[in-house]
């Protein structure tokens, strides 16, 4: 049994339609795991946002001891957004079951539903940003210029036979189509302008199928990692790419990396963005950090850091 007093209640948000739908099998077995800890679940169905703008408007807190969240990264985006909008400080568990996860990846969360849950369940959080653009929240990625939708482009029975490698080689075929445009970025430090083909604001370490997109990435140290690929010959982007999937990238003379807590991006072009997978916002954007905003729930055998 629990041991929260009042606090006896779990918001659980879900999209029953993320991923392969291994959720929505699981649903009954979730309830009943959170039953046999003497929670009383209180179930919210994921609807655009909608209907989690609503209910994280009228709840008390002091009667809920965290919130769970299943589905995947879009899912996740949406809950943050309502938490920060409402002001809700209860701890964050993550059951991921969307088709990207890279948000529940850099926690290290597990694949198996019910040491999910024993984790959801449990008492050891870790403290987590939250990334700001134009007063939209992100949780792992806000990317701009070519090759953002490549996740969704790779063939998904090509990405369960061959893994990350399957993202490198969609993008090696989208280069044909690929062209730089000019931004300026401006920092309290100083500012770039620069040709770029495109480019991505970190929270977290991994997005759109690479793991290691931000290798040096802490999504608890008050600053956003920015890596933008600058134009370069064409004939040194795919050898290029194939760092990335290894990590390698921050160092290459054609990528310019780094660390802030704010950043505006102007252009006079029309760029493409996307914020954890859906459509962005359009340019001017000005990004800044919630630091350790959120409380999410990881593992005590797992999870090392603060």
């Amino acid at each position: 049994m629990n041991d929260k007093g009042s606090a006896n209640k779990i918001l659980l948000y879900y999209n029953a339609y993320s991923g392969s739908g291994v959720f929505k099998n699981n649903l009954d077995h979730i309830v009943d795991r959170c039953q046999q800890a003497g929670y009383q679940v209180v179930p919210v169905r994921a609807a655009k946002g909608i209907v989690i703008d609503n209910v994280l408007s009228e709840i008390d807190q002091n009667q809920f001891s965290r919130i769970i969240a299943a589905g995947g990264d879009g899912t996740m985006n949406l809950c943050v957004n309502a938490m920060v909008k409402y002001d809700i400080h209860l701890p964050l568990a993550i059951l991921p079951a969307g088709t990207a996860n890279d948000f529940a990846y850099y926690f290290e969360l597990p694949s198996d539903i019910d040491y999910q849950l024993d984790i959801a369940l449990g008492n050891k959080t870790t403290k987590a940003d939250v990334g700001v653009v134009n007063d939209r929240c992100f949780i792992n990625v806000a990317a701009l210029g070519a090759l953002i939708d490549v996740s969704q482009k790779t063939d998904p029975n090509l990405k369960n036979a061959i893994g990350t490698l399957a993202y490198y080689l969609k993008a090696v075929t989208e280069i044909p189509q690929i062209r730089a445009l000019p931004v300026k970025l401006t920092t309290p430090e100083q500012v770039y302008e620069e040709n770029i083909y495109f480019m991505v604001v970190m929270n977290g370490e991994s997005a759109g199928g690479f793991r290691k997109l931000s290798p040096e990435s802490n999504m608890n140290d008050g600053k956003l990692d920015v890596i933008a690929f600058k134009k370069m010959p064409i004939v040194e982007l795919a050898p290029l790419l194939f760092e990335v999937v290894h990590g390698r990238h921050p160092n290459n003379k054609h990528v310019l990396y780094f660390q802030t807590d704010k950043l505006t991006i102007e252009s006079e072009a029309d760029i493409s963005t996307d914020i954890d997978g859906e459509h962005g916002e359009k340019l001017p954007l000005e990004f800044s950090v919630l630091n350790k905003r959120l409380d999410v729930f990881v593992s005590k055998d797992t999870w090392n850091y603060d």
